[in-house]
């Protein structure tokens, strides 16, 4: 039996939102379901939850990804009985019109894992675990690279290391509510503005050490509706600067984008900084990088 009309739609819009790879998109099930009762409604609902949703029309994944998923979604369309679209004919024409650019977006929906027990198979099986996606009602929404390296970096996509840190913070947000939260190597900004978005942190100290990645992070906090301390990038360069960490803002939580250097920065300064908890999405990706993060948390006596 096919699978329910708005669950397989709803299937499409979260990874393709987030221009994850296109072979990840539940496509058996949509072929599966055309199969069974060829349709051009269904086909409408995944179109105007994936390139025609608000989202996509504001911030749009890259034309050659939107181009890919089009054709792709034509093709079912085209070998099922269903009446014609011309709804894909008309967005693929516009998808194409567009250039290629050096940049793009991607739309990040929220969502926590939820672990509950199913019925059991039979009286005597204990209930089974099953795996429920809910969601938050958060977005995150960030412009990033369409290169793996640009600029010389590769700190201007989004890496893997960040989303799983990412749902582990919305899976225990009492790490970091009403507390100071300072993450190393933030890239483009996923991670920190998720838990600022989501868990509730006092000051959330965003840092990077690369000038493009730092400009990208600043306009990536501002799209997402937060306003970065006043003075631009927040540089840890005397020992007194940290005290400016704890002061007055309205906003809430607090952020703070600043250009700190893994190697060369002082225990005096991380300490200025006044952390409760220190993250790393990437500070296993090196041994080097790995001893210089424990050698942080050893100086600074917080949670990781």
């Amino acid at each position: 039996m096919a699978e329910p009309r708005p669950g397989l739609a709803l299937r499409f819009q979260r990874p393709f939102l987030a221009a994850r790879p296109l072979r990840s998109l539940p496509w058996p099930e949509l072929e599966e379901s055309l199969r069974t009762a060829p349709d051009s409604a269904l086909l409408a609902d995944i179109l105007h939850k994936t390139i025609l949703h608000p989202l996509c029309v504001k911030y749009p994944p890259s034309a050659k990804y939107r181009r890919c998923f089009l054709t792709e979604l034509i093709k079912k369309h085209e070998s099922t009985a269903a009446e014609p679209l011309d709804e894909l004919y008309d967005a693929l024409a516009d998808v194409l019109k567009e250039g290629e650019s050096t940049h793009c977006y991607k739309n990040y929906l929220l969502v926590l894992l939820l672990i509950v027990n199913s019925k059991p198979m039979v009286c005597a099986d204990p209930p089974l675990p099953s795996r429920v996606l809910q969601p938050t009602g958060d977005c995150v929404s960030l412009c990033e690279s369409t290169a793996l390296i640009s600029g010389g970096t590769t700190g201007l996509i989004t890496w893997e290391a960040a989303l799983h840190l990412a749902q582990w913070a919305l899976e225990n947000p009492g790490v970091f509510r009403g507390r100071t939260v300072l993450e190393l190597g933030s890239g483009i900004g996923f991670t920190g503005i998720a838990i600022c978005k989501a868990c509730q942190p006092r000051t959330f100290i965003f840092s990077d050490c690369h000038p493009r990645v730092l400009r990208q992070l600043g306009e990536n906090i501002q799209l997402n509706g937060f306003i970065p301390e006043p003075g631009g990038t927040w540089s840890i360069q005397t020992e007194s600067q940290g005290q400016e960490v704890e002061g007055e803002n309205c906003q809430n939580p607090k952020v703070i984008v600043a250009e700190l250097d893994w190697g060369s920065v002082t225990e005096k300064q991380l300490l200025g900084l006044r952390a409760d908890v220190v993250i790393a999405a990437a500070a296993c990706a090196l041994v080097t990088v790995q001893h210089e993060y424990l050698q942080w948390h050893t100086h600074l006596g917080t949670s990781v």
